[in-house]
């Protein structure tokens, strides 16, 4: 495998595990890179043991960076689009678009607690488009 295409339904906003996903791809040894074809989503590499911290990653976020609808936000000017939509792309511009992990000996260089993550910073269901690439 040198690339592979992941899909992934979200159902709003939050974190979705796709580690099962990429699991199969880690092959020999290499760098495994994972890059999301979205302006308003990212990666992460995160706890995957206690879902409050997914809970309080999307909380925080939430806060750093409301919708429009939030007086706060008044000032921005791409709004068309929903009160999401702006708030998801300024998200997405503060956190990783892809993602480097080592495979050694056919496995990924991940430690014990952590899981691959996409955060989709929209609040309607998308399919987004991870591309996978193993040098």
């Amino acid at each position: 495998m040198r690339n592979a295409l992941i899909e992934i339904q979200t159902n709003g906003a939050g974190l979705y595990e796709f580690t099962r996903d990429v699991v199969p791809l880690a092959k020999g040894d290499g760098l495994l890179t994972l890059f999301v074809q979205h302006t308003s989503c990212s990666l992460l590499i995160q706890e995957n043991a206690d879902p409050e911290v997914q809970t309080d990653l999307r909380n925080f976020f939430h806060r750093l960076v409301p919708p429009t609808t939030d007086p706060s936000m008044s000032y921005l000017t791409h709004t068309y689009e929903g009160p999401d939509d702006m708030p998801a792309h300024i998200k997405a511009a503060m956190m990783p678009v892809s993602l480097s992990i080592p495979v050694v000996n056919g496995r990924l260089g991940l430690g014990t607690w952590q899981g691959i993550y996409l955060f989709e910073h929209r609040t309607a269901p998308h399919q987004r488009r991870v591309l996978a690439h193993l040098s």
